[in-house]
């Protein structure tokens, strides 16, 4: 049995995750889902991953599944307890040093080729249910952003197995961006699965069974 913990994007919440966290649940494995204070202007990255360590405890055998901003978080938590496996999912990839709000910039975002969509259902969730859809955006938090101008703690990747999975409609980071991101930053040519930005919504069986065989790669001895 492992312990799957799981990190959600901005402005999220744990419940992002509730459906995979059933699906690896029903495989008999621990799961942890927290709450990042992602709405306190007091929180910084230091705090969202406090909040991971507190909820992980004392469990072990751990693999760290992160999305979207939460990539911003996972190195941090895998240099502080040991982790098995690190899972980035439609990741913000970050360099050490970094500021998530320099993140843009620096991975020349703006210079892809990508639509603009002003509305949060056709950018995030358009191939969710749209009742699951309504319900993500009614739990939804204000993303606050004053300590995401401040330099990551992060000083270098952390020496743990490593996974991108980008996914093919994703309107936010589309598939060639996060491609040339993942071979740039961390010299991995990520995995793909089909659908938009959130999986863990429109696809929660498909995405927990890619988490799965990547951790029994890596107990395999897998490179």
């Amino acid at each position: 049995m492992a312990t799957y913990v799981l990190i959600h994007g901005a402005g999220d919440v744990g419940w992002y995750w509730h459906l995979v966290k059933a699906e690896l649940r029903e495989r008999r494995h621990d799961v942890v889902a927290p709450d990042l204070p992602c709405d306190e202007d007091s929180a910084g990255l230091p705090e969202y991953a406090d909040a991971v360590i507190e909820a992980i405890g004392d469990r072990t055998d751990l693999v760290v599944i992160a999305q979207s901003l939460g990539a911003f978080t996972a190195p941090l938590v895998c240099h502080r307890v040991p982790v098995d496996l690190l899972v980035l999912v439609a990741p913000m990839i970050p360099m050490p040093n970094e500021a998530p709000a320099d993140y843009w910039t620096n991975t020349r975002y703006e210079e892809e080729v990508h639509e603009h969509y002003d509305d949060e259902i056709a950018l995030f969730y358009q191939d969710v249910p749209p009742e699951l859809a309504a319900q993500a955006l009614r739990r939804g938090r204000r993303q606050s952003e004053a300590k995401l101008i401040e330099l990551s703690p992060l000083r270098s990747w952390p020496d743990v197995p490593t996974r991108v999975l980008l996914c093919r409609d994703d309107r936010l980071f589309p598939a060639p961006f996060l491609r040339r991101v993942a071979r740039e930053r961390l010299s991995i040519t990520p995995d793909e699965i089909d659908g938009g930005h959130t999986p863990a919504l429109s696809r929660p069986k498909e995405l927990a069974d890619r988490l799965e065989a990547y951790r029994l790669s890596i107990a395999a001895g897998e490179p």
